[in-house]
Formats: C-alpha cells, sequence, structure tokens
C-alpha cells in the first residue's frame, strides 16, 4: 500500500503528535549513527522533546563537536562571500541541469509526434531529419542481425551435411551379412517349398486305382 504523503504543519492531536515524535527521533538518532559509523564523519544531534526532555547522539565527545562547530561558525561568518559562492554554483548547476532536462524531454516528444503544434518549419525539418537518422541505423541494426542468423544457419547447414557424409560413408562401408535367425528362416522356407502338398482343384477322382 504507498503511503501518503504528509502534511508539513503541527500535528494537532497530542497523542498523535507524541507517537510521530517518538518515531522521528528514533529515525533521526538512528540515521545520525549510521552516518558516522558509514562515512566515518563527526556527527552530533540534540534533541529537547516538546516537554523539555533532552536526548542527544554524538560519534564523539558532545562538547569537542559543539566547540569545533562554535570555531567552524565563527570563521564562516569572516568568510562570508566566500561561502556564498560556494553555495551558489550548486545551484546553478542544478539550475542548468533542470534546463537540460526540459529540453530533452520536449525533443522526446516532438520525436513522439507530440507538441507539435508550436513547432517552425525548420524545427520540423529538424525532427525529421532526426527520425530518418534513427531509422537508418535500426535497419542497419536489424540487417545485422539477419546476416548474422544466415551464418549461424549456413554454418549448422554445413555441419549437418559433414555429419550426413560421415554416416553414409560408414553404412556404406560396412557389408551387410544376415543374422543366424534370417538364415534358419530361409532355409525353412527352401524346404518348405519341396513339400509336396495334396491339394487339388477340381471334381474328386478315384485315386483307389
Amino acid at each position: 500500500m504507498v503511503r501518503g504523503k504528509v502534511q508539513m504543519k503541527r500535528i494537532e492531536n497530542a497523542t498523535s503528535r507524541q507517537v510521530t515524535f517518538s518515531k522521528r527521533r528514533n529515525g533521526l538518532l538512528k540515521k545520525a549513527y549510521e552516518l558516522s559509523v558509514l562515512c566515518d564523519a563527526e556527527v552530533a544531534a540534540i534533541i529537547f522533546s516538546p516537554k523539555g526532555r533532552l536526548y542527544e547522539f554524538s560519534s564523539s565527545d558532545m562538547q569537542k563537536t559543539i566547540e569545533r562547530y562554535h570555531k567552524y561558525a565563527k570563521g564562516v561568518k569572516t568568510d562570508k562571500p566566500e561561502m556564498e559562492r560556494y553555495t551558489q554554483q550548486p545551484e546553478l548547476e542544478a539550475a542548468n541541469m533542470v534546463r537540460k532536462i526540459e529540453l530533452i524531454e520536449a525533443s522526446q516528444r516532438k520525436l513522439l509526434g507530440q507538441g507539435l503544434g508550436s513547432c517552425s518549419v525548420e524545427e520540423l525539418q529538424e525532427v525529421e531529419s532526426q527520425l530518418e537518422r534513427s531509422l537508418r541505423n535500426i535497419r542497419a541494426r536489424k540487417d545485422h542481425l539477419f546476416m548474422e542468423q544466415i551464418e549461424q544457419l549456413k554454418a549448422k547447414e554445413r555441419f549437418l551435411r559433414e555429419e550426413n557424409a560421415k554416416l553414409s560413408a560408414k553404412s556404406g562401408g560396412e557389408r551387410w551379412q544376415p543374422s543366424t535367425q534370417q538364415k534358419e528362416t530361409a532355409t525353412y522356407s527352401s524346404q518348405s517349398s519341396l513339400v509336396e502338398t495334396e491339394l487339388f482343384i477340381g471334381l474328386p477322382e478315384n485315386r483307389c486305382s
């Protein structure tokens, strides 16, 4: 079941608010611990409950981490323009990435025949050229696969012919000889042909005379 999106506002129900606080607090402390172990980072987290109860986690000495933070914060204040430059750079890169993604998605829609109403003649010609290039590449790939299949079938045919030739040579080189049972059957047939039968066709005759 898909979990619904939680609205970011104060939970009015006191019981629900306390349950949510306990769950989120435990999750935050667990993530802080995992970050310190997996990334070998110095992590400190301080949480005060709505009733003023303190919860904390520190991968090292909490006081030393706080002192280190204060020391770093003072250095950042003296070098604010440099810090702003470093923070603005990722934002610019992210904005450029978003624009590139939008252009790629618009190009894909045009290749699918969508959103062509606002395109000029030159843009439509460019889309047509892209489709023709893609179609040539697809046909070339298909022809290549067909040729590979044909070569495989030819190789299989040559193998079967060689096997057939070997079997033909083997069967033609051996002289056929009848088995013992076949010899006995043939002898019995020849002897049976010499036995005179008394079967006559026609009116009976007086054989006593």
